[in-house]
């Protein structure tokens, strides 16, 4: 029996819309099962190879616990543990690994290390983070907005903050997912300009946070400095002065406008605390969302395949 060409999920945009959507319901239906203590295992005997360039609390823990509960298993893999720490061509690496495990999951600093891992691979690859984008982080957003509002083809989506990875893939699920995105970030922290471009006109950049969140649906930020860019921290925050998604910013958004902050924060910078512990804030529904949205993409990359 001839398998399917093997399929990978390295940016929001490898999946068509209605397919996107889908995935979404089925990550509810994944969850209302593992509340019901529905016993439903189709991974088993199946591995996640879990490469970590970068550090991780969610990615790690939500891959990994939702291999588990799929009945499966997940493989940490650090710079230390392998040979790409010392060097080994990551093709060879993709070659060697994709013949031993299901799937591989990256977590790494280049979008173009995924790429090319992707193409030497003979089982699915999944960007767990690049510096380009997180679309695993995309699909749990977009369930918590599903499962609290509904459908967000149309709505009104404020990024206040560094037009970084987790902006670009909002980008993305703009085109995705069909609604108006709005950028408040300072000049020099603009996103992504080839994503931007290929968005259209459904995202805009503004340099001014209230105009971007005035009767938004979904408010969502980021820290400012990111993995990698410790140094410029200082710089950074005085760039950033005056983007603080705070409860004067909010009132400015739709009355039942919610929040969303990908994790880890810091209040009192991009966020304060009155906002991510405050009534409009679903970031704790968002972070669990990770387990069930990546186990709906993984019965997906592999369930379906055979």
């Amino acid at each position: 029996m001839q398998r399917p060409p093997v399929r990978h999920f390295l940016a929001l945009s490898d999946l068509a819309p209605d397919e996107a959507r889908a995935l979404l319901v089925r990550a509810g239906e994944l969850k209302a099962m593992q509340g019901a203590g529905v016993d439903y295992r189709p991974l088993r005997h199946r591995t996640l190879g879990m490469i970590f360039e970068k550090a991780s609390t969610r990615t790690r823990v939500s891959f990994e616990v939702g291999m588990v509960q799929l009945g499966g298993h997940a493989l940490f893999l650090s710079p230390r543990d392998t040979q790409l720490g010392r060097g080994e061509p990551i093709e060879d690496t993709a070659r060697v690994l994709s013949r031993m495990v299901d799937a591989v999951m990256i977590r790494t600093f280049e979008q173009e290390t995924v790429e090319r891992f992707a193409a030497h691979s003979q089982v699915p690859v999944i960007n767990g983070l690049t510096n380009l984008m997180h679309p695993c982080q995309l699909l749990a957003d977009m369930q918590t907005l599903y499962e609290h509002r509904g459908d967000i083809r149309g709505r009104r989506v404020a990024w206040v903050g560094d037009g970084y990875n987790m902006c670009n893939s909002y980008i993305c699920a703009a085109r995705v997912f069909d609604f108006e995105l709005r950028i408040a970030c300072p000049e020099g922290f603009d996103p992504d300009p080839g994503m931007l471009a290929m968005a259209g006109d459904r995202c805009r950049i503004l340099r001014d946070p209230r105009e971007a969140v005035e009767g938004a649906d979904l408010v969502v930020t980021d820290v400012w400095t990111s993995m990698g860019h410790e140094e410029e921290q200082r710089d950074r925050a005085a760039a950033f002065a005056g983007f603080e998604v705070n409860e004067a910013l909010m009132a400015r958004a739709a009355q039942d406008a919610l929040f969303m902050h990908c994790l880890p924060a810091h209040r009192g910078e991009e966020v304060s605390a009155g906002v991510i512990d405050g009534p409009q804030s679903v970031v704790w529904d968002e972070a669990e969302n990770r387990l069930h949205a990546q186990k709906a993409l993984l019965e997906l990359l592999l369930v379906q395949r055979g």
